[in-house]
């Protein structure tokens, strides 16, 4: 496992949560940081992704407004801030990289990415 989430857990519907991604054994500065989902029953979806120098970010229609990417490259991190949590946020949460200074299309279409983490569950209750 190249990538490593945390972060995650249980949380009121309405509340906040910070996920982290962190790489231990690879430097993330030149990756494409996206964030997936995946709720019980359903198929993978990308939600978010931030350029290799965090100048540009993507948010799908289904979080857009309400979660926030970031990353900090000196400290080989990244975030994903969640507010206005709801029941339907419940899923497991992976950070993956793709190698390049930006794109959308890995997140869009969940192809190409060089490393996946293993995930994080976030538990909204209502």
């Amino acid at each position: 496992v190249q990538l490593q989430a945390s972060g995650g857990g249980l949380v009121q519907a309405g509340g906040s949560l910070t996920l982290s991604c962190a790489a231990p054994r690879v430097s993330l500065e030149n990756y494409v940081m996206s964030w997936f989902r995946q709720a019980p029953g359903k198929g993978r979806e990308g939600v978010s992704c931030i350029s290799a120098s965090g100048d540009r970010s993507y948010y799908s229609d289904s979080v857009k407004g309400r979660f926030t990417v970031s990353r900090d490259n000196a400290k080989n991190t990244v975030s994903l801030q969640i507010h206005s949590l709801e029941p339907e946020d419940t899923a497991v949460y992976y950070c993956a990289a793709v190698w390049g200074s930006w794109s959308v299309a890995s997140v869009l279409f969940d192809y190409g990415m060089d490393y996946w983490g293993k995930g994080t569950q976030v538990t909204v209750s209502s």
